[in-house]
């Protein structure tokens, strides 16, 4: 990974962004690679700013989790579509290679995660994501992946579906690596076929049973919807975890 994990936050500003590559991600999501001219690098848990100008001069401005990390001039987005929205559609539908963005950012000096610097085993890392609130923790995830990094780390995802999963080939070849990382799924809807895991929403009482212990004193992230995110949280606290380790993040609508 670059250095720029170990330096002060990197400079924010506008920028022009490319596209470079779209794909679908889920039913519901694409991903977007961006090679952004001058961008200064991000650390693991940042995000940025998207404004889309209409011909009428009309803007509309939303914030989405970078789901990369690094030096690197090309930056990677996650987007689900929401509803109504008035970005996201046109972003997973509309969007084309060549096509330029005005981004700001890197945003974020919170929810951000740091390699060692001696790469020494640092304190563990439990990573809690409802639907596309995993984005951040993905780009959180590699990064330790990337760093060769000892600390112990552990992703507890709730989804809907199997299908619903974003990069879920990054994160079962993660958790299949060398790298110290385990995953684990809560599906809401429906499980992989042959799966004798039970399907429903995320309880207390799976969080206490897929993630790691109070006693570790491992520090944790949460992103989500802002109900799951609080619920979560709460949960964790009546487990025994020190509130002050709880990072949280929650997204709206785009």
């Amino acid at each position: 990974m670059s250095d720029v994990t170990q330096r002060v936050l990197p400079r924010t500003a506008w920028y022009t962004a490319e596209v470079v590559e779209t794909r679908r991600e889920t039913p519901t999501a694409a991903r977007i690679r961006l090679d952004v001219a001058g961008w200064p690098g991000n650390l693991p848990g940042q995000h940025l700013d998207v404004r889309l100008t209409a011909p009428d001069g009309y803007t509309a401005t939303r914030s989405y989790s970078i789901a990369s990390a690094g030096g690197e001039s090309q930056v990677v987005l996650a987007v689900a579509r929401v509803p109504d929205g008035e970005v996201s559609p046109f972003l997973i539908d509309e969007l084309r290679k060549g096509d330029q963005l005005e981004v700001h950012g890197p945003l974020g000096a919170y929810f951000v995660w740091r390699a060692p610097v001696d790469g020494s085993a640092g304190r563990p890392v439990q990573l809690i994501a409802g639907g596309s609130g995993v984005v951040p923790l993905y780009a959180i995830a590699q990064a330790h992946v990337d760093a060769g990094d000892a600390t112990p780390f552990r992703l507890l995802y709730s989804v809907r579906t199997p299908e619903d999963v974003f990069f879920a080939e990054e994160l079962a070849a993660a958790a299949a690596g060398p790298a110290p990382f385990a995953a684990d799924y809560i599906y809401t809807r429906r499980a992989p076929a042959g799966s004798d895991a039970p399907v429903g929403r995320i309880t207390r009482e799976r969080v206490a049973a897929t993630t790691l212990a109070p006693e570790a004193d491992p520090l944790v992230y949460v992103c989500g919807a802002t109900a799951f995110v609080e619920r979560v949280a709460s949960w964790l606290v009546e487990l025994g975890h020190d509130a002050r380790a709880i990072r949280t993040e929650r997204y709206g609508g785009t």
